[in-house]
């Protein structure tokens, strides 16, 4: 008895790409395209990696998203209070980024 031939992939198959949604603007784009931001237990960081271990939440590389979800969304998404040091340290995070 004869196997049965493996399915081969198909050629125009498109990718499969994460999409995520800006906790300011509450748009979804796709992932590489947002910055993520983790809470871990020294605080929020920055994670440009997008590996870190942490709840997590994402935010587009705009000055109104960075500024409207420091001042009011970013804290409820990570469940946590923004303290003085972690808002300082993301806008410190936020003008080394690119201008676009």
């Amino acid at each position: 008895m004869a196997k049965p031939a493996k399915p081969t992939k198909q050629a125009g198959r498109a990718r499969h790409v994460p999409q995520r949604t800006c906790v300011a603007c509450r748009q979804t784009e796709a992932k590489v395209g947002l910055v993520r931001l983790v809470r871990t237990p020294d605080g929020v960081f920055a994670d440009p990696t997008g590996k870190q271990p942490g709840r997590g939440a994402y935010l587009h590389a705009q000055r109104s998203c960075w500024e409207h979800g420091i001042r009011h969304s970013l804290a409820s998404a990570l469940r946590t209070s923004l303290s003085e040091a972690d808002a300082q340290r993301l806008a410190a995070f936020f003008e080394a980024l690119p201008q676009e």
